[in-house]
């Protein structure tokens, strides 16, 4: 597994009335969990989520593209069901097939003061590619 950079990064972007979400990383798994924390920030500030608790997820999709779709809105169900945030992700990527990790805790709606929910990732603008610097992007539109 590659080694994680320090150029590794998320960003929002703004998109009608949903949220656009980026993740860039210096691997392809590096991408999508920088674009977990893009969504985490878009209910919360990631620093004030503490990683207590960790589940693992596993998601499989014909392309890169599809399987950010499914990462995240796994993410989205299990923020729902377990009623929890997360801040820190793992990621694993292998011929179609995603293994990963979430750490996080039970949302504490005095301490996290969560914005909005997130409903689910869309097909939106959504992209998993290569950029100038040879840096992974994935990007897509959530709706809120």
């Amino acid at each position: 597994m590659m080694s994680r950079s320090s150029h590794d990064h998320w960003e929002h972007y703004d998109h009608e009335a949903d949220m656009g979400i980026r993740g860039v990383g210096g691997s392809l798994s590096a991408a999508f969990e920088q674009a977990a924390l893009a969504l985490t920030a878009i209910v919360v500030e990631p620093a004030k989520v503490q990683p207590e608790t960790r589940i693992d997820l596993s998601c499989e999709a014909p392309d890169d593209e599809l399987l950010l779709v499914d990462w995240l809105n796994a993410l989205v169900y299990e923020m729902a069901v377990r009623k929890m945030l997360f801040s820190r992700f793992r990621v694993q990527h292998r011929n179609g097939k995603l293994t990963g990790r979430a750490w996080g805790e039970p949302v504490d709606v005095r301490r996290h003061h969560p914005a909005v929910e997130v409903k689910g990732a869309t097909l939106t603008t959504l992209s998993v590619c290569r950029n100038e610097k040879d840096q992974w992007v994935a990007q897509t539109v959530v709706d809120v």
